[in-house]
């Protein structure tokens, strides 16, 4: 057997499948995120690459190359296919006549979009030419294989986890959608011939996180409410609503939410990404009120474009900024959460966590 790892969490996943199918694997390859590299690349049968999240680049592409001759050196074999958040960015095979610049354009006109991660990987799909199932094209007998993932998506919809490398879909997209940039050089696709599918199974989940969470601060004596509707939406009507929740209707306690909201950029954005975003706006809402303590950060340890995991505030946020020069509206309006987050210091930064399951909000409400 073996394995193919890709996303932010595979050097975590390669790992626990390398320790529990120990006589079974004759070699791994690693595809992961620049910085996320653990120990278990310096296996001799462990192949790694580091590529870019969450802009592709060059690396991306390599990746995408390297991972094809893999399969393709292998093709008859079985594999297990260990995917998590990221692979959309991390992996990458172009059609004939798209490259890296275009590749680039679109991506930032996703992240920019206000999309949902599930719109984000259709379009991601539907350009590709391994994502979509399409990478099994390269395996004579794909159903043979297996895939485990880790979900960094709302309802862990297998296409949209890592845009479905190994999940076969068909996409359409309607050019019209498009920007006129992007529409001047989209490939026209014909039908896609659909692959057998391998068997897929969730590992991992935002609902195990938020149990953890929930069952950690229960041990530690806390009351604790675990709220099951998943946050979605913009990040500054999300931070803004659940800050005016705990100032009212909420009791006191800690609250746990899960989800992943959106953030829109503008044309220069600044410091920082999605959590930072929800908590700064939450920040403004609790201003003066010492009683509330919020974090929001993402699981993977990254929030954004930069490597922090996002922010934990508090009544005296803003006047901490405000001290220090800045303006919380303005820095809200300019996409820089994280420049008033780290001169107030409430930015969290964790490193690689090895696992990814969207974003975690934690909140504390004193008697």
């Amino acid at each position: 057997m073996h394995i193919v790892a890709a996303g932010k969490a595979a050097c975590s996943m390669a790992a626990g499948a390398m320790r529990s199918l120990p006589d079974q694997i004759e070699d791994v390859l690693i595809i992961t995120k620049y910085g996320h590299l653990e120990p278990v690349c310096n296996d001799a049968h462990v192949h790694c690459i580091e590529a870019a999240h969450p802009v592709p680049d060059a690396s991306s592409l390599e990746a995408g190359s390297r991972l094809v001759h893999f399969l393709e050196q292998r093709s008859e074999d079985r594999f297990l296919f260990l995917i998590s958040g990221g692979a959309s960015s991390l992996v990458e095979q172009l059609p004939d006549g798209v490259g890296l610049e275009q590749l680039g354009e679109l991506t930032q006109w996703l992240l920019g979009s206000g999309l949902s991660i599930q719109e984000m990987n259709s379009y991601r799909r539907a350009l590709s030419e391994i994502k979509g199932g399409k990478l099994l094209s390269h395996l004579t007998y794909p159903e043979r294989s297996q895939v485990l993932l880790i979900s960094d998506v709302l309802g862990d919809q297998l296409e949209a986890i890592g845009s479905g490398l190994c999940y076969p879909v068909q996409d359409v997209v309607d050019r019209s959608s498009l920007p006129e940039a992007i529409q001047s050089w989209w490939p026209e696709h014909g039908v896609q011939e659909m692959s057998a599918s391998p068997e897929h199974q969730i590992v991992a989940s935002l609902d195990q996180a938020m149990e953890a969470a929930a069952d950690y601060a229960s041990d530690q004596g806390a009351r604790v409410y675990l709220h099951a509707d998943p946050l979605s939406g913009d990040a500054a009507e999300t931070g803004k609503a659940l800050a005016e929740a705990l100032k009212g209707e909420l009791p006191p306690g800690i609250h746990v939410w899960g989800g992943e909201t959106t953030v829109r950029l503008p044309a220069t954005p600044g410091r920082g990404g999605r959590n930072q975003h929800l908590a700064l706006t939450a920040a403004m809402a609790i201003e003066g009120d010492h009683n509330i303590i919020l974090l929001a950060a993402g699981t993977d340890g990254t929030d954004g474009p930069g490597e922090d995991a996002g922010g934990m505030v508090d009544g005296g946020t803003i006047a901490r900024g405000t001290e220090a020069g800045l303006s919380a509206s303005v820095c809200q309006a300019e996409a820089d959460s994280g420049r008033l987050l780290a001169a107030s210091g409430d930015l969290v930064s964790t490193g690689p966590t090895g696992t990814n399951v969207m974003d975690l909000v934690i909140a504390w409400r004193s008697e």
